[in-house]
Parts: C-alpha cells; structure tokens; sequence
C-alpha cells in the first residue's frame, strides 16, 4: 500500500503564484498533496496554473485567487475566502514581491519607490501572516514561510529599498518564529541570490544599461561572486521551499536558508 504524500490534507496559500518561484513551489506543493490557493493580481493566469496543476497532481484541488497583498480588505477577503473553500489553512508561503529602482545610489532614489518596495515586500508579508495566523493556530500548528533574499544578509549598493525590505522580512520571521512557537508553528525565511528568470534578466538589462557593459558581462559578474560559479535555478528556491513547509523540518524555525550558490560564504 503506497503512503500518503507528506502534505495530504494540508492546506497551503501561496501568493505571487502565477510565475517564477511562486509558481514552482506550488507544483511541489501540489506534488507533495497539499491543496492550493495560487494567490496574485492576475485571476486569469492564476486560474491557468491552478488548472494545471489539478491536472497532473490529482487527489487534491487549487483554487485561484485574486489580491493585492499590500491592501488589508483584500487579504482579509483572500483568507477567508481559502478557509471557507478547504475548512482551514495550514501553510503560508510570502513569495509576492518587487525589486525597486535598480543600480539607484541613495540620494538619487525617490521617496515614493522607497516606499513602494517597502510596502510591496514588508506589508505585503505582514498582513498575509497576520490573517493566517489564527487559522494556523486553530489547526494546532503550522507553517509560514517568507521570502527574503541575500540583499537581507549584507548591504548591496545602489539597492537601498530592496536591501533595506529583505532586512525586514528576516526581522518580521525572527519575531513571529518567537510568538508562534507555542503554537507549534514555524516560520522561516528563504534568501535566494540572482535566480534565473524574467526578473533577474531585467535586472541584468538595467544593470547593463547603467553600467555601459554588455548582458554577457554582467551575467559573468554575477556568476563569479558564487562559489559554485552559477546562477540559482527558480525550482531550487522552491525546492527549499518545500522542505520548510515538510514534516521533516518541524524543529526548525526563526532560521533564514540562503539559496546562493554560495554567494554568501
């Protein structure tokens, strides 16, 4: 008799899921038998992706759902509307996001943006946990995992709003790992380095553009600082995803988990 998935009967809300790293942790999700909210802006490409992941990981279900991760009305509605759907909620994942102005020193970044990141990558973290929580607690336990990044671990020049946001998330784990402990519910952080996808290639345009060197050049900047000599792949940040979220990581909470190619050594 074959066993159940490790997540059978779990039910995990993973917003910025329409693409990338949302997108990738929620197959193995799906894999691992969870049954899915895809959370974002776009419905119809949630909608998409929800489809086909119900398509080839049978015997559980995803449901598509639209929110602004910044606006509390909007994650409230998403909450609840996940709860009434599966009967209760057992995983957060805090993948949506934004990279603010790029290769922008200090004094020439605009207030606004300042703000813009922050309110994309902080409120937009809190507020998904601080409506999960209680659903997480009247399960008798959980797990929270947020997205930070290896910009949350140094500084990184001429990225004050992103570098400064990622900083904070790790601080909102930290904090939240402390309450919830005795509820039995973790919460981590996963800190990716550049990671091969549409956000890093305009990353690596605007930084070419700025810098005056070629694509090429700056994509083998970015490789020599790792020690492996390589960019992250999308599905690696999910596959650390996915052992946050396992049984197999219950003991471990409050804990940033780099996903550099050994960036950060």
């Amino acid at each position: 008799m074959n066993a159940a998935p490790p997540l059978s009967g779990k039910v995990a809300i993973v917003t910025g899921a329409a693409r990338g790293i949302g997108l990738a942790a929620c197959l193995y999700l799906a894999q691992d038998g969870a049954d899915l909210a895809l959370v974002g802006r776009s419905e119809e490409a949630l909608a998409a992706r929800a489809a086909e992941l119900d398509a080839t990981c049978t015997g559980r279900a995803s449901i598509a759902v639209r929110c602004n991760v910044t606006d509390e009305d909007d994650v409230r509605a998403m909450t609840a509307a996940v709860v009434d759907r599966f009967g209760g909620l057992d995983i957060l994942v805090n993948n949506a996001g934004g990279t603010g102005p790029i290769e922008t020193p200090a004094q020439d970044y605009p207030v606004d943006a300042f703000r813009q990141v922050l309110d994309l990558n902080v409120i937009g973290t809190f507020l998904p946990c601080k409506y999960a929580i209680p659903h997480l607690i009247a399960r008798g336990g959980g797990r929270i995992v947020n997205i930070s990044g290896t910009s949350g671990l140094r500084g990184y020049r001429n990225r004050s709003g992103y570098s400064a946001s990622k900083w904070a998330v790790r601080g909102l784990t930290r904090t939240l790992a402390l309450e919830l402990g005795r509820y039995d519910i973790t919460v981590n952080d996963v800190c990716p380095n550049v990671t091969h996808g549409e956000r890093m290639d305009r990353i690596v345009a605007e930084k070419a553009k700025v810098t005056g060197k070629p694509p090429d050049a700056v994509y083998a900047d970015f490789v020599a600082q790792t020690a492996l000599g390589r960019f992250v792949e999308e599905s690696d940040v999910a596959a650390a995803i996915r052992f946050l979220v396992s049984p197999g990581a219950g003991n471990i909470t409050g804990h940033d988990l780099p996903v550099d190619a050994g960036w950060d050594v």
